[in-house]
């Protein structure tokens, strides 16, 4: 295992920033405002001669009530698997009683202190740094995280502090299915992640957009790999106000894009609203593979079952190929069957097709149902070949296909969906025209052929 570096503050020192400069990414959310890392985010730090887990934590208010003290767990728990724990406070805003709590609760830990003066920029050095002199704690730097300044010599502080026994090889190749667990606030998707790692790893409460930041969890269930994608919510457009919240939307959708199944999660309380609509045009739109996931079914009666199944039904034609599972993620009840509707999706959305099969099972579907005629002529399929996959795209050549009505085309996807088993992807279907041989090419007759036109012409004159 990698050595682990946590990330330890009050809100709003900054400590996400510094998260972003160490893993060289922006997958931390970063605004001007306390309180918006709540849940464990983790990140690889390559920068040094020993990479390692870095985490970046909630800010420690020192309110245990609430979203507060959920994020202080989250925080605790961070500390107690770390090796290293880096201190960062603020040298605008001074020290401040609640950073000596937090040194105070660091030290009891019993772990390697590093103290990380941030937002140095602009200041007298001497003065800030003056003044966090009172810690104690020999390792204390200056860093701009903002502007990437003092990191390198951050790490050069961190290397000699790690576990000389640690692991060092961080793996290239990343062979699990990444699945995205997306939905409205408080349809229960931290709930499920927790109760599929049989841990609380995220935060969970009633409080309607609790989760803000894309949280990536590593699962391994039978016998399989997973790296689950735990997301904000998504509300209406127009229900969206703060800036934070709008940021955690355009991470939502880009997660999305980066996983390979994407999990819809229903309240079935709520039934099926307007907005899990968009969300599974979304998932369509990038081609993942989809799996509608209806939470809180036990608290159903069995008339509202029924009224549930038949709004499913109504709603989601346009979907008829996603498997739809019912799941309390409370209790755990239908999560094998849900994980295995993932895994199917996925071996669909990833399978390699030939072209020969491809072609075969184009001309049966030509020979079942002929498309439309388009100006006395009817447009030809040829031959079909693979075009990529996640999702399977099959590329069909032919005449006149630009012509080819919508309805023809959804016919070949649920002929190639049912011949190939290719249950909870979309299907792509990409037609294109042959080369004419005579484009571009006059007309021009050769002296024979203009003479025995011109007879043709004199004979028929004649005949009149």
């Amino acid at each position: 295992m990698l050595p682990v570096v946590a990330l330890v503050g009050r809100p709003n020192v900054g400590k996400s920033t510094l998260f972003n400069a160490l893993t060289r990414s922006r997958d931390a959310l970063v605004a001007d405002m306390p309180g918006v890392t709540r849940d464990r985010h983790y990140g690889f730090c390559r920068l040094g001669e020993k990479p390692f887990v870095i985490v970046d934590t909630g800010g420690l208010s020192g309110d245990e009530q609430g979203l507060d003290g959920l994020t202080a767990q989250q925080v605790r728990l961070a500390i107690e698997e770390a090796h290293v724990l880096v201190f960062v406070v603020d040298a605008r805003d001074g020290l401040l009683p609640q950073d000596r709590t937090i040194l105070g609760e660091l030290r009891r830990s019993g772990k390697p202190i590093i103290a990380a003066v941030n937002k140095t920029d602009g200041l007298d050095l001497q003065n800030a740094m003056a003044e966090f002199a009172v810690f104690g704690i020999a390792n204390t730097l200056p860093l701009s995280a903002a502007h990437n300044r003092g990191t390198e010599e951050l790490i050069a502080v961190v290397q000699p502090l790690l576990p000389p026994d640690a692991e060092e090889v961080i793996s290239a190749t990343d062979d699990s299915i990444r699945v995205a667990i997306v939905g409205r606030p408080n349809a229960g998707k931290s709930t499920l992640i927790n109760r599929l790692l049989g841990e609380d790893r995220l935060i969970v409460s009633d409080v309607a957009g609790t989760t803000r930041d894309p949280i990536r969890v590593p699962l391994e269930r039978d016998g399989k790999r997973y790296t689950l994608i735990d997301t904000a919510g998504v509300r209406r457009k127009a229900r969206v106000e703060e800036a934070v919240e709008k940021f955690s939307v355009i991470k939502t959708l880009q997660s999305m894009a980066a996983a390979q199944v994407v999990v819809v999660l229903v309240d079935a309380r709520e039934n099926l609203a307007d907005q899990d609509l968009t969300l599974i045009g979304h998932a369509v739109d990038e081609g993942r593979a989809l799996v509608i996931a209806v939470n809180k079914w036990d608290g159903l009666d069995a008339y509202q079952r029924e009224q549930c199944e038949r709004a499913l039904e109504r709603r989601l034609q346009f979907v008829d190929w996603s498997k739809r599972v019912f799941i309390s993620a409370l209790h755990g009840s239908g999560l094998r069957e849900l994980m295995r509707a993932v895994v199917r999706a996925h071996t669909a959305a990833t399978r390699e097709l030939g072209s020969s099969e491809l072609t075969r099972t184009l001309e049966r579907a030509y020979e079942g149902y002929q498309p439309p005629l388009v100006r006395g002529h009817a447009p030809k399929l040829r031959f079909a070949h693979p075009g990529g996959s996640n999702p399977p795209t099959i590329v069909i050549h032919g005449s006149r296909t630009k012509h080819i009505a919508p309805a023809y085309r959804r016919y070949l996807e649920n002929f190639f969906r049912q011949r190939f088993k290719l249950e909870g992807t979309p299907v792509r279907i990409d037609f294109r025209d042959g080369d004419n041989p005579y484009a571009g090419k006059k007309n021009v007759l050769t002296e024979g052929q203009l003479r025995k036109r011109q007879r043709m012409i004199r004979e028929m004159k004649r005949r009149k």
